[in-house]
């Protein structure tokens, strides 16, 4: 049985400039949302499988590419212009060179597509929705056929979406939502950046379907809605290299734990770990393991709103509920 299996719409063929010798380095990897969250997920150790689409020359690199990464592949392929983008980081900012949406998938893609999330959906543990980078590539409403279909079979869903797609996803009835404040702003659900305002969105987005929510405000403490329980997940501050990239490690991470049939504390705790370290890093869903389990515990936990809560470790509540249980 595969660990976790992720809907990757249409991965990306990324290509970055690097380095400051003359001429600089040139990288070539698969990239994409799915891609980014695959990538960590291999590097804690889970096995995965991308359903997704694959068009013309640059399909092909990026099929190989994932293959090489030990990432298992069930591909709808097709011809046409695949997504891709020309990054330079030379001067140690990202500056874009070019940048392909890709042709959109056309009904019978997405039949292929549809059909093979479900199949292989009954042979995994957990199954992750992730979004194309262009809007135009699928239908939003695929996203709460999926979400509903797969909960039918007792599949876990995790998403990582905004706007409309995200709304869909709820729709159908979803495990665990991700999002954003940003995306969150951007979609009106907030104005401002303070807590309780952050906390009644989420509150809205559990209503709306989603049975826990995540949500991470860019370098400050994230938000957890479980249940009835607001909480704020604290992790150490570190300092920027590339901050792209760590919401798919947080994200990755979280869902790692689960397929290990974790606790929601504790797979949230190694998100947040996995997500402060890969702002170190310039490698889009890369980390080092050791230190992200290192780091784990250093994370701490307080619900929100209760003056006389104390700040305690994942591991703490979690030893807490083992006793209460009892």
């Amino acid at each position: 049985m595969t660990d976790v299996l992720i809907f990757a719409p249409a991965p990306l063929l990324t290509v970055t400039l690097e380095g400051d010798h003359p001429g600089g380095d040139l990288h070539v990897h698969s990239g994409g949302q799915g891609v980014w969250q695959a990538r960590m997920l291999r590097t804690l150790g889970r096995t995965v499988a991308i359903v997704g689409s694959f068009t013309g020359e640059s399909g092909r690199v990026v099929q190989h590419l994932l293959g090489d990464e030990g990432i298992e592949v069930h591909p709808v392929v097709r011809t046409g212009r695949g997504p891709a983008y020309v990054h330079d980081r030379r001067t140690g900012q990202r500056t874009v060179v070019a940048e392909l949406a890709g042709d959109p998938l056309s009904r019978h893609d997405l039949d292929e597509l549809y059909a093979a999330v479900l199949r292989e959906a009954m042979a995994a543990r957990i199954v992750i929705l992730s979004g194309p980078a262009d809007e135009g590539i699928l239908p939003d409403d695929v996203y709460r056929r999926l979400a509903a279909d797969l909960r039918a079979e007792g599949v876990p869903v995790v998403v990582d979406l905004a706007g409309a797609r995200l709304e869909a996803a709820l729709a159908g009835g979803v495990t665990l939502a991700k999002v954003s404040d940003a995306e969150l702003r951007e979609a009106r659900e907030i104005r401002g950046d303070s807590v309780d305002e952050v906390v009644a969105a989420g509150r809205r987005l559990r209503d709306a379907g989603a049975r826990s929510v995540v949500i991470t405000r860019a370098g400050e403490p994230l938000v957890l809605i479980d249940g009835e329980h607001a909480r704020l997940v604290r992790v150490p501050r570190m300092q920027e290299v590339d901050p792209n990239g760590a919401g798919d490690s947080l994200l990755a991470a979280v869902v790692s734990a689960l397929a290990e049939d974790r606790s929601l504390l504790e797979a949230i705790a190694l998100g947040a770990a996995a997500g402060a370290l890969n702002v170190t890093r310039h490698g889009l869903g890369t980390g080092d393991p050791e230190a992200i389990h290192r780091l784990r515990a250093r994370v701490t936990v307080e619900e929100v709103g209760d003056d006389d809560a104390q700040v305690v470790t994942p591991d703490q509540l979690a030893a807490r509920a083992e006793v209460d249980d009892r």
